[in-house]
This record gives structure tokens, C-alpha cells and sequence, in this order.
């Protein structure tokens, strides 16, 4: 149970230090504007779906994880 406990509390230091970045740096400048990111706008409608950053966010975090469960 302390092994869940410890997990939990540095997860939630990690998001507090991520939800920093993101607050003091307002937009980091290559996310959401990378070569397979679908954006479609049109007179009265507008869709954006962020294709290869979900994927580029998605390999990172599983590399992450990978490399902690070695640990």
C-alpha cells in the first residue's frame, strides 16, 4: 500500500511541475503546430485534432513509464 501512496504522491508532483510549465511558458512553440496535426477551418467552422502530437506525447510517456517499471 505505501508503494501505491509513494507512486501517487511524485505523479502528483510531476503534474504539478508539468502544469507549472505549461502555466509560465504559456504554449511551448513546436506542440500542437507539428506536420501531423489535422486542422480544418471553414467559414463558420473550425476542427483541429492534434494527430502527431497525441502520438509524439503518447511515445514519450510510454518510454517514461517503460523506464521506471525497469527501475
Amino acid at each position: 500500500m505505501q508503494e501505491i501512496a509513494k507512486t501517487l504522491i511524485i505523479l502528483g508532483i510531476v503534474l504539478i511541475l508539468l502544469g507549472g510549465l505549461l502555466f509560465f511558458f504559456n504554449r511551448i512553440p513546436f506542440l500542437g503546430k507539428l506536420p501531423g496535426d489535422i486542422f480544418i477551418q471553414k467559414k463558420n467552422f473550425s476542427f483541429y485534432f492534434p494527430l502527431a502530437t497525441s502520438f509524439l506525447i503518447s511515445v514519450i510517456l510510454s518510454l517514461f513509464f517503460w523506464l521506471w517499471s525497469r527501475r
